[in-house]
């Protein structure tokens, strides 16, 4: 039990349960119930991390998530994210918590990565970042997928809330772990990482309830849905973070912190 970790769980089944969410959770087995791993899940809602700790309760583990580091810096949740020991992600300069998440997984936790780094707008995988292979690889653990489908009709980027008691299904799927030798090839581990988690997230979804029609913007194009395509949503992206990297250049011109600015690409 863990002083703060421990009650946020609590907290957060009372409030799925007041949501009226249902969980489908497959493959808890590949948990290992001790040991360092890397759990790679894909990404499609801001609350993803909260769902897919549910996977690692029936093996009484608990998974640090690698979060953005501006939420560490909230007032109530920077405070919980602490004490929960999750680790902080500049995305900019993400060296710092790659050292971090490495001591962790070698301390024997779980960590838990996604790969896509934002939400994925269309709801499709998008491409993959290399940090989980190569912190499996350095740590000398093993790689778990996680697949998530369902969490983008609760609160996803660009959609209104859905936070109230809505009954939605939420699956969770995980797969078998995979090992990473020193000497693979990261890419390569990586493409079949991702064909791996492609597989995965198609036969999650074609056990899925049926979706309402007024829900199909939460939804793929290849599923019928109107989300942006997987290009579209790339294009998105990028602007967004040609966005943020003005904003940043722009308080360093403005007298912000002449470091931050310095450490941007």
């Amino acid at each position: 039990m863990e002083p703060v970790y421990t009650p946020v769980i609590g907290l957060a089944r009372t409030l799925f349960a007041l949501e009226g969410l249902r969980f489908r959770v497959t493959g808890h087995e590949n948990i290992p119930r001790k040991g360092g791993a890397v759990i790679v899940i894909n990404h499609l809602s801001y609350l993803d991390f909260t769902y897919a700790g549910l996977a690692a309760q029936p093996s009484d583990r608990l998974i640090r998530f690698m979060c953005k580091d501006t939420i560490f810096d909230h007032p109530i949740a920077g405070p919980l994210m602490r004490g929960m020991k999750h680790i902080p992600v500049d995305r900019e300069n993400g060296s710092a918590s790659f050292r971090l998440a490495l001591k962790a997984l070698k301390d024997g936790e779980l960590v838990g990565v996604f790969p896509e780094a934002t939400i994925s707008r269309s709801f499709e995988l998008k491409e993959f970042k290399s940090g989980a292979v190569r912190m499996a690889q350095a740590a000398r653990v093993p790689m778990i997928p996680i697949v998530l489908w369902g969490s983008q009709r609760v609160w996803t980027k660009g959609r209104p809330k859905r936070l109230g008691r809505t009954n939605t299904p939420i699956s969770l799927d995980v797969g078998t772990p995979i090992d990473v030798p020193r000497d693979a090839d990261a890419e390569q581990v990586l493409a079949e990482l991702h064909d791996t988690m492609a597989a995965m997230l198609r036969a999650a979804q074609e056990v899925y309830p049926t979706v309402p029609f007024e829900e199909r913007e939460r939804m793929p194009v290849r599923l019928g849905g109107t989300a942006p395509t997987l290009d579209e949503a790339t294009a998105l992206d990028r602007e967004e973070a040609r966005l943020r990297r003005e904003k940043k250049l722009s308080r360093g011109a403005d007298g912000g912190d002449p470091a931050e600015v310095a450490a941007q690409p």
